[in-house]
């Protein structure tokens, strides 16, 4: 078990503080989203710091996490929508059940950090494009909240506000390398939002703590090993 591993029962989390980290990550979420669509105009691109590699670039995204989709049309989103509200829904009864069992809180915070990413993009979709107009690159207009004439689509057909591009190696490939010799190499290229980052970070964490409990247990499996053999060694000689 997780939270016999890592963790003991002085470092489990409660409810109430597990709701008020994903209300706080979820309000860093909505916050960042909603100052860029009201400042921004779609494909608005600002250097932070003055960085060339760390830039808001607005985008808005019709599929999942990092620009991943099911396909195209009504039905993939929909489809998407409703992976994303099952997601969540079963994401709340496990946390729950992990907090009832006394996992570790390393995972709890976790699986806290996955949800909020998960429900920040759901809110995206379902709400943003009731609430704000469409905001477009040819006319350069930012975005009205509550518009008048309301939204640019209806409950559950919105899109996922994007923000966060690193383009960290943004150079031409010499033209003597094999297949993509001449080419323009961006990493890294996707733009993602806040919400995205979460999910990875919580994603990425469970799998280092996951891969040292392993390690936890195969040494723990090792001592409990040597231990009887030792045992067994000692009983003989008498």
């Amino acid at each position: 078990m997780l939270h016999k591993t890592l963790g003991n029962n002085k470092e489990i989390m409660n409810k109430s503080s597990v709701a008020l980290l994903i209300l706080l990550l979820l309000v860093i979420d909505q916050a960042i989203k909603i100052y860029v669509k009201t400042h921004f105009y779609y494909g608005e691109e600002y250097f932070v710091f003055g960085l060339d590699w760390f830039r808001l670039h607005f985008l808005e995204n019709p599929g999942m996490a990092w620009g991943f989709k099911f396909g195209e049309g009504y039905l993939a989103k929909f489809v998407l929508i409703l992976f994303r509200f099952v997601a969540v829904i079963w994401g709340t009864f496990y946390i729950k059940k992990m907090i009832r069992k006394g996992y570790a809180k390393v995972f709890i915070i976790c699986a806290a950090f996955i949800y909020a990413g998960a429900l920040g993009n759901l809110i995206d979709g379902a709400f943003y494009g009731l609430i704000f107009e469409k905001s477009d690159p040819a006319v350069q207009n930012v975005a009205e909240i509550f518009p008048s004439g309301g939204g640019y689509a209806g409950f559950l057909n919105g899109n996922v506000v994007d923000m966060w591009f690193l383009p960290i190696i943004d150079t031409r490939l010499p033209e003597w390398m094999p297949f993509w010799g001449g080419n323009q190499f961006t990493f890294f290229d996707p733009v993602f939002n806040t919400a995205d980052v979460w999910i990875s970070t919580g994603v990425i964490l469970l799998l280092i703590f996951q891969s040292q409990q392993k390690k936890d247990q195969k040494i723990s499996e090792n001592k409990k090993l040597k231990y009887t053999e030792g045992n067994r060694k000692i009983i003989n000689n008498d």
